[in-house]
């Protein structure tokens, strides 16, 4: 199927680039009709978010869009900061991978990175789904814009967006010659450069070269090894090409090839053997930063393959081919062939435990180890191949009445992950606790189609559907010697032993069929407002639980469904000077996968992903923009979001897997409370662990804070010579939230148990370390020097600009903080 599909795209394309060129509209005058545009009011955005080029102010979902000019104007440099600036859009980097985001929209959301399980944001780039997180904090270098569709998009997007969709389109190439660079340095001896060159080869055929370089120190000193770590560096390189091969027929496509090499490591504001030093950021793990060591650091511990080598860091490569041929079927109907393929590899050693026990009851504050082994470390050596294919038809009919969008989808992916966790408990005494290959795969095919009914000027309906037959297959095999020599035995990882703790077989594949719809309604009374309802569902693949090591814990969990309900306005008001756009919605989630990390007896971390839960959230969104002049530009954006968990109460006590069900656990924790156990202590493993809490209720949903906030402005104050004077500030704001499944966090001020008397406590005092982080404002402001019609700037800006340190995430009690303050000076000149 997928070479039938490679070799038709290949021959319509080599058969059209055979036929006469044929002019485009001039760029020149594209570029005075929305410099117009601009000095008019708010600057349009076309969108793409229903798979067809609209107004973003005519799109009925509920759409963050941002223009190139935006996030340069915002600060905007990766899709990380994206999170500041949306509505109920939490995103961070994943623990230990600086190149990973985890995004949670409207609390939909997952930390993981091995490849068995997917992201509920999906991340596009020009139409091409990217399956992994492992690298998907993309530079936004030669963007034309972003778009953040809030909310499941089951039906065009399709693939795993029961949260929403990060939509990153590429600027195509021009004809004009023009272009950019930029050069910058800033804190942490931070080095980049950027550029971009349009050439034309013809005249109607252009490229476009482009590419970024990013270098710094790393923003944590180790105080045990002196190495500088949490650095981001980086580069990439983008072949674009745009041509018209004949009056009906146009083509797009574009190579990549990008280098994300941060890290996200575990790191203190205060250091941790000193805690009368708080100048800086602190990290005490005793491993190594670098790339491959000549031998083992892990030795006398054998493990497989070059991962064994690895020292401290994060490497990630990924190359990126898309092809978009646009054919016109007649003048009212157009074809587009959508061609995707994505290699990505991924390497890293990544000490989680920082060279100490996890903090707990009995010890909050764990004494610094250094141990040269690390603590907790995982050793990865990953590959990841797709392949996708679409064929999409756009048109109208009945002389406009009816708009449609309907095509197929498939999609090939195959992953290979070598991994091993390696776990120190002293100096002598270091254990393997897993060494195996994890290969899965996936074949997707999907049917969609949705058509706008427009039953009046004013009215227009909407319903589309799309239908989805997915199979996935996983298998292990143990790269340990004593599981290859002849016999395997009950401990190795391996398909013969893929047994659950109640003795069932745990299937090595999964198919999902499921069909998700979208319904809506626009009304259009003026020009100027768009009032719309809609009803949409998504679903989110299934997955195995790849990181056991046990065979008995690499237990599966099935997709995640949700019907999401919006009803919201768009509006522009004051001949464009003011938009407001509000957005109501409920999501209804069932079979919600939700990850939890467990302390193992050992003392390293057991992790587990069940659909142990339904969920249930609700809110408002709202977006100010308002340009008085063209001058000045201010936005204020803010969400609100009320979620929580929903049990079975009738759930049988354990699963046919003989996991113990939530409610079971609750009547447990419950019970040991009632007993005077505290949690966290010995006697009250029911509390505080999945998604119960130490009090014994249901935990609150994670990174969902109640409220979020974002507002600021710039202003351009005319200077002599036809320069321009360009200050801007931005604030984003998060009320409390939670981190960690199980809401524990330890505080200050002792407590006695029947199970034991311990120096800190699981309710309340001064904040230790845990899941709670705390509400927080964050600022960025810059500084613009533009010249004559802009074909120079000069730049400052600062992110974090006061240094607030907030919890971002946590795991087995051990926090990850948000990066410190940061400031760069940049020079760009356009030509």
């Amino acid at each position: 199927m997928k070479q039938l599909l490679l070799a038709t795209t290949a021959l319509l394309s080599a058969g059209l680039s055979a036929a006469p060129l044929h002019a485009q509209t001039a760029p020149d005058e594209q570029q005075a009709s929305a410099d117009d545009e601009k000095a008019s009011g708010i600057q349009d955005i076309i969108v793409t978010a229903q798979r067809r080029a609209e107004s973003v102010q005519d799109v009925p979902i509920a759409i963050s869009a941002f223009s190139s000019d935006q996030l340069r104007e915002q600060g905007i440099s990766n899709t990380l900061e994206l999170g500041q600036f949306v509505p109920n859009l939490v995103s961070m980097n994943n623990t230990g991978i600086g190149s990973a985001n985890a995004y949670y929209l409207r609390g939909l959301g997952n930390t993981e990175t091995i490849a068995t399980f997917d992201p509920p944001v999906g991340t596009y780039v020009d139409d091409i789904y990217l399956s992994r997180q492992n690298a998907n904090n993309l530079s936004l270098f030669d963007v034309e814009r972003v778009e953040v569709l809030r909310g499941p998009q089951g039906t065009l997007f399709g693939r795993n967006t029961t949260g929403g969709a990060i939509n990153v389109i590429m600027r195509d190439p021009g004809h004009d010659g023009s272009g950019y660079a930029e050069i910058g340095y800033g804190r942490f001896n931070k080095r980049l450069a950027r550029g971009s060159k349009d050439i034309s080869l013809a005249d109607t055929f252009a490229i476009k070269l482009s590419g970024y370089y990013q270098n710094d120190d790393g923003y944590a000193r180790n105080v045990t090894t002196g190495d500088r770590l949490n650095d981001d560096d980086g580069w990439g390189i983008r072949l674009g090409v745009k041509g018209e091969m004949a009056p009906w027929a146009r083509w797009t496509g574009s190579y990549a090839h990008i280098a994300a090499n941060g890290e996200n490591i575990m790191n203190y504001d205060c250091n941790p053997g000193d805690l009368s030093d708080c100048k800086g950021r602190f990290i005490t793990t005793g491993l190594p930063a670098g790339g491959s060591a000549a031998t083992s650091p892990y030795a006398p511990v054998q493990v497989a393959g070059r991962k064994a080598n690895y020292l401290q860091g994060n490497r990630t490569g990924t190359d990126l081919i898309t092809s978009n041929l646009e054919i016109d079927l007649s003048s009212d109907i157009s074809l587009n062939l959508i061609t995707g393929y994505v290699n990505q590899v991924q390497q890293y050693a990544l000490d989680f435990f920082d060279g100490r026990g996890a903090p707990s009851l009995a010890v909050p504050r764990p004494p610094v180890r250094g141990y040269p082994r690390g603590g907790f470390v995982y050793l990865n050596d990953g590959l990841n191949q797709q392949f996708t294919q679409e064929i999409k038809i756009n048109g109208e009919l009945l002389n406009g009445r009816i708009n449609f969008v309907t095509g197929l989808y498939y999609m090939d992916e195959r992953n290979k992950t070598d991994y091993a966790g390696v776990f120190t408990l002293s100096p002598a005494l270091t254990i393997l606790l897993n060494d195996d290959i994890i290969r899965n795969n996936t074949t997707a095919y999907a049917g969609y189609a949705q058509a706008d009914f427009n039953i009046t000027d004013a009215i227009t309906l909407t319903a589309g559907i799309r239908y989805t037959d997915e199979t996935k297959s996983f298998h292990v095999s143990d790269n340990r010697a004593s599981c290859n020599d002849g016999t395997i035995e009950a401990t190795c990882l391996n398909d013969a032993n893929l047994f659950g703790p109640s003795g069932e077989a745990i299937p090595t594949s999964q198919t999902t069929k499921i069909w998700t719809p979208r319904f809506a309604v626009n009304i259009k009374p003026t020009e100027d407002i768009l009032l719309f309802a809609s009803a949409t569902r998504g679903f989110k693949s299934g997955g195995w639980n790849a990181r056991a090591t046990t065979p008995s814990q690499l237990l599966p969990f099935g997709p995640e469904k949700v019907w999401s309900y919006e009803g919201g306005i768009k509006s522009e008001w004051f001949d464009r000077k003011v938009r407001v756009n509000l957005t109501g919605y409920w999501s209804d989630v069932t079979s919600l996968q939700t990850p939890s990390a467990f302390i193992a007896p050992n003392g390293s971390i057991t992790f587990i992903t069940r659909n142990f839960a339904d969920y249930r959230n609700y809110g408002v969104e709202g977006e100010l923009t308002f340009a008085p002049t063209p001058e000045l530009n201010l936005f204020a954006n803010f969400g609100y979001q009320n979620d929580k968990y929903i049990i079975d109460r009738n759930a049988p006590d354990v699963d046919i897997y003989g996991i113990q069900s939530v409610a079971a656990q609750q009547r447990d924790c419950l019970a040991q409370l009632a007993a005077g156990n505290i949690p966290g202590g010995p006697n009250a493993g029911s509390c505080a662990a999945g998604i119960i809490g130490p009090d014994g209720n249901l935990a609150t949903p994670v990174r969902t804070p109640d409220w979020s906030l974002a507002l600021g402005g710039s202003y351009a104050f005319a200077l002599p010579s036809d320069m321009t004077l360009v200050p801007s500030v931005n604030a984003s704001y998060r009320s409390d939230f939670e981190v960690s499944t199980s809401n524990y966090s330890l505080y200050t001020g002792s407590i006695t148990g029947t199970n034991g008397t311990f120096p800190a406590n699981p309710y309340s005092g001064d904040f230790i370390t845990g899941s709670a982080s705390q509400a927080s404002w964050l600022i960025n402001a810059g500084l613009a020097l533009n010249g004559p019609d802009n074909k120079w700037q000069i730049s400052a800006n600062c992110t974090n600009c006061f240094n607030r340190a907030f919890v971002q995430t946590s795991l087995a009690n051990f926090n990850y903080l948000n990066p410190p303050m940061s400031w760069t000076i940049r020079g760009r000149i356009n030509f």
